[in-house]
């Protein structure tokens, strides 16, 4: 079935058993977060916020809180999407059995949005919208499922344009109040794009953000679509129902949205946003991002404010990310020819972190395996969209294991771990561009390293399952093994020293930490920690290293994953919200 509205989805839901309804006044400044998270930690349901301070719209949260969920919300289109997605992959699968593809084919209708005369909004204020605050740090409210759409100045109309989700900050700062709200884009968005465009030609780019509406345009906003597709066509196809839009005032208003808010971005016009709690389980700090010019802001009678919460992962945002691989496990393997495979870590914030399984084919007459197409494959990935923010590129060959599996991720690092040749196959990029939310680096937003580790061949170490007590040098207290082969140390003392020390047999990768009891406790614990508070090229160092001709190269590496003064606060909720939530909670099991 298709949603028309936001509305018909909750009832659906609440019919089925997927949601619980708040009936108390919840606030939002912190409340309305923490209970999302707590929700969300104990894999729950939707949440239906009927009464929230200071504004007269009811919100909701968590409504892709689990796979399960987001499932039961698309169970009518989702097989289709994935047929007709891979058809994009692999179109002439479609000449070859038509008979298979044919509902995907006949769904297909739904992708060309539906123009309509009128719209159902009525006019309000920003300041009438839910001011959702999620973190005690964060520089006021946020709309944090946003559709911001625009268009090609170059080539105006719905089929050209852009549905990206991108946060928007509603007050503080110094944003006037009603009158202007932050835009936050990151590099490798489509909104920069026409940006540039409308700046050339000296002129404001038009933007209208949609709230709410049918999931499958919250789901569009986020999809990492193949080129020339549409996010207005997959958001009908998602949602078995044209995309429905009116134009008003010379702005596209989605017409079955529960919230449209209209204005104008000018050039060099920009003011501080941020800091805001995010995904990384840090904050993103305060920078200078484009400032919207607010013109209207509608809303529907019965509007219903949708929300998430990020946070360090998982959160709701992972289970986006969970759907869209199923949705587009079909992409990868056909836009990079040799790619078998790829793993953005969700555990690791995303961005910092991907595990690859590629081809390795170039010589297959050389008695030596060694990366060699893995290098050119890496190089493919790192020019890709979104899988260019990557900081750590790992890979390794398909050859040497077929049965790998790219998501058992701790099965993948002792895979690479006991076949990589540290002086040979690690390979740095410097003074590039990583993910604008990554504070790892010391050279300012959007700027850091990257590097790749491949491997290939056969087994050339043994690692060590268990360690017994051995010397540290002075400075450092502790040392535990997170995986076979991984261990992690504890301490502040020089690390010119540590790697001069003698380290147990089978150690293959070393990690410098703060907390070795926490980041030892569980596999995630390091993933996030090693992967999010480290840049490549000022953290990683190494016992007998090596510079030969420009490449560096040791016999076992070290991460140094120390919080450094130039790193961003972690998030933390206050307890008194936390307990709060938890008891308000209780209530409704």
């Amino acid at each position: 079935m298709g949603y028309r509205s936001l509305h018909a989805c909750i009832n659906d839901l609440e019919k089925n058993g997927f949601l619980i309804r708040i009936k108390e006044e919840v606030d939002p400044y912190l409340e309305m977060s923490a209970i999302q998270l707590r929700v969300f930690q104990e894999e729950g349901k939707a949440v239906f916020f009927e009464k929230v301070k200071g504004s007269t719209f009811p919100a909701v949260s968590n409504l892709f809180g689990t796979l399960e969920q987001s499932r039961f919300i698309f169970r009518d289109t989702i097989d289709n999407i994935k047929k007709l997605v891979s058809l994009k992959a692999d179109p002439i699968s479609a000449l070859k059995k038509p008979w298979i593809h044919l509902s995907a084919i006949a769904s297909a209708r739904m992708a060309l949005p539906k123009k309509v005369s009128s719209h159902p909004f009525n006019e309000i204020q920003i300041s009438d919208l839910p001011q959702i605050q999620c973190w005690p740090m964060d520089g006021g409210a946020f709309i944090t499922l946003p559709q911001v759409y625009s268009e090609d100045i170059d080539s105006p109309g719905v089929m050209k344009s852009n549905l990206g989700m991108y946060r928007v900050q509603l007050n503080g700062n110094d944003y006037i109040t009603n009158h202007e709200i932050g835009m936050h884009y990151q590099i490798h968005r489509g909104i920069g794009v026409h940006q540039s465009k409308s700046n050339a030609r000296n002129q404001p780019l038009k933007v209208s953000i949609f709230v709410g509406g049918p999931p499958a345009h919250t789901l569009a906003a986020v999809m990492p679509l193949p080129e020339g597709m549409s996010e207005l066509s997959f958001a009908g196809v998602m949602g078995g129902r044209r995309f429905r839009y009116t134009n008003e005032d010379g702005y596209t208003l989605s017409t079955e949205a529960d919230f449209v808010i209209c204005g104008e971005i000018n050039a060099d016009d920009v003011k501080p946003e941020g800091p805001f709690g995010d995904h990384l389980g840090y904050y993103s700090l305060t920078h200078d991002f484009p400032v919207m010019r607010v013109d209207k802001v509608y809303a529907k009678k019965d509007a219903i404010w949708p929300f998430t919460v990020v946070g360090r992962p998982p959160q709701e945002d992972s289970q986006f990310g969970a759907l869209i691989h199923e949705i587009t496990d079909s992409i990868i393997p056909a836009e990079i020819p040799g790619i078998i495979a790829v793993n953005a870590v969700d555990e690791a914030g995303v961005h910092p972190l991907l595990l690859a399984i590629g081809s390795e084919r170039y010589t297959p007459y050389n008695p030596e395996r060694k990366p060699q197409e893995l290098l050119t494959l890496s190089n493919h990935v790192l020019g890709k969209g979104q899988l260019s923010l990557a900081k750590y590129l790992m890979m390794v060959a398909h050859e040497d294991d077929p049965k790998l599996n790219v998501n058992d991720k701790e099965s993948f690092f002792k895979h690479l771990l006991e076949r990589i040749d540290w002086q040979r196959d690690m390979h740095f990029q410097t003074q590039t561009t990583i993910d604008t939310l990554d504070y790892s680096a010391c050279g300012g937003i959007n700027s850091g390293s990257k590097v790749v580790f491949v491997a290939a061949g056969t087994k050339k170490r043994e690692l060590a399952s268990q360690i017994e007590h051995f010397e540290l040098p002075v400075g450092f207290q502790k040392a535990k093994l997170v995986i076979p082969g991984v261990l992690v140390i504890e301490g502040n003392g020089e690390i010119e020293i540590l790697t001069k020390s003698k380290l147990p047999d089978g150690i293959a990768l070393v990690t410098l930490v703060d907390d070795a009891n926490f980041v030892a406790d569980h596999f995630h614990n390091w993933l996030w920690v090693t992967f999010t508070r480290s840049n490549p090229s000022d953290d990683i160092f190494g016992w007998n290293v090596t510079n030969i001709n420009k490449h560096w190269g040791c016999d076992i590496p070290l991460i140094d994953a120390r919080i450094k003064e130039h790193h961003a606060p972690v998030m933390t909720m206050p307890d008194e919200v936390w307990k709060k939530a938890g008891k308000l909670i209780e209530k409704y099991k």
